[in-house]
C-alpha cells in the first residue's frame, strides 16, 4: 500500500515539474514577466502612428518612417526583433513605465523632458513652424493676430506657444489643441482654423500629400528642439547598446543614407552629426 502511495506521489510531483517547466518557458518567451523587458531580444518601440516622416502608416497599411527605419537597422545589427507598437501619445509614459514598450522613438523631444527619461544622444534638430493657406494673406507671425491657430496636444509647438512664445499665442483669437495633425489640416482646408503650428518635417509631409501650391510654411519659426530616443529612467543598459549601434550607423554613413529616403521632408538637413 505504501509503495503504491509512493508511486502516485512521484507521478504527481513529476507532473508539477513538467507543468512548471512549460510555464517558465512560456514566460521566458514573453520576456520573463509578460512585458517588454528585452530579455527575449525583442525591442518594442512605442510611436505615434500619425507623425510623419518619423512614424506613420503608408498607403499599403504598413508602419514606416525615418525613426522606425533607424530602429529596424539597430535591431538587425543586434539580432533583435523589432516590434512597432503604435501608442496613444497621451499615454506614452504609462506605456513605458508598465513595460509595454522598451522606448519611445518617434520624433521625441528632449528639451524640457531631460530629467523624465534616460535619453540617447540627440540626432535631429527640429523646428516648429506655422502652415497657412497660400492665399490666406498671412505672411508672418504678426499676421496671426486675431486668428484661429491649431496644434497637436502635448506637442513641441504647443509647448513653445505656452512657454517662450506665449506672447505670440496671446495675440491669437484662439489656440486650439487637437488630437492629430490630419485633423488640423482638414480644419485648415475647410476654414475651421486659419493656421497650424507644427513640426517642420510633418508640415512638409502634409503639404506634399495635399498639394504644394495649396499651403505654405511661414519663414519665421516658432522654436527649435532636439529629438532623441527616450527610455525608462535607469534603463542605461538598453540605452547604451542602442546608442553604440547608432554611433556605428552614423560613422559608416547608414543614418545619412536612411535620411535621404525622407529628403522631401527635410530630414537630412536636420541631422545632428556630431
Amino acid at each position: 500500500m505504501n509503495k503504491k502511495i509512493g508511486i502516485i506521489i512521484g507521478i504527481v510531483l513529476l507532473a508539477f515539474l513538467v507543468i512548471g517547466a512549460s510555464s517558465a518557458g512560456f514566460l521566458d518567451f514573453l520576456g520573463g514577466n509578460g512585458t517588454a523587458d528585452n530579455d527575449n531580444k525583442t525591442l518594442v518601440v512605442g510611436f505615434d502612428a500619425e507623425f510623419p516622416p518619423y512614424g506613420y502608416k503608408d498607403d499599403n497599411g504598413e508602419y514606416v518612417g525615418f525613426d522606425l527605419d533607424l530602429a529596424q537597422e539597430v535591431c538587425d545589427r543586434n539580432n533583435w526583433t523589432l516590434v512597432k507598437q503604435p501608442i496613444d501619445w497621451d499615454a506614452k509614459d504609462s506605456e513605458l513605465d508598465s513595460g509595454s514598450i522598451d522606448c519611445i522613438w518617434n520624433g521625441f523631444t528632449i528639451n524640457g523632458r531631460e530629467n523624465n527619461y534616460t535619453w540617447s544622444k540627440p540626432y535631429i534638430d527640429n523646428k516648429q513652424v506655422v502652415v497657412v493657406k497660400t492665399d490666406s494673406g498671412i505672411n508672418n507671425l504678426a499676421d496671426l493676430k486675431g486668428k484661429i491657430v491649431e496644434t497637436q496636444k502635448d506637442s513641441s509647438a504647443l509647448a513653445a506657444l505656452e512657454g517662450d512664445q506665449k506672447s505670440l499665442a496671446d495675440t491669437f483669437k484662439t489656440l486650439t489643441q487637437i488630437a492629430d495633425y490630419n485633423t488640423a489640416f482638414m480644419d485648415l482646408e475647410s476654414g475651421a482654423c486659419d493656421a497650424v503650428a507644427i513640426d517642420i518635417g510633418v508640415a512638409q509631409y502634409q503639404i506634399n500629400q495635399k498639394g504644394s501650391n495649396q499651403y505654405k510654411i511661414l519663414d519665421e519659426e516658432i522654436s527649435s528642439e532636439q529629438y532623441g530616443v527616450g527610455f525608462k529612467r535607469g534603463n542605461d543598459e538598453l540605452k547604451d547598446q542602442v546608442q553604440k549601434t547608432l554611433d556605428e550607423m552614423f560613422e559608416d554613413g547608414t543614418v545619412e543614407k536612411i535620411a535621404q529616403k525622407y529628403n522631401t521632408y527635410g530630414v537630412p538637413g536636420s541631422l545632428i552629426t556630431k
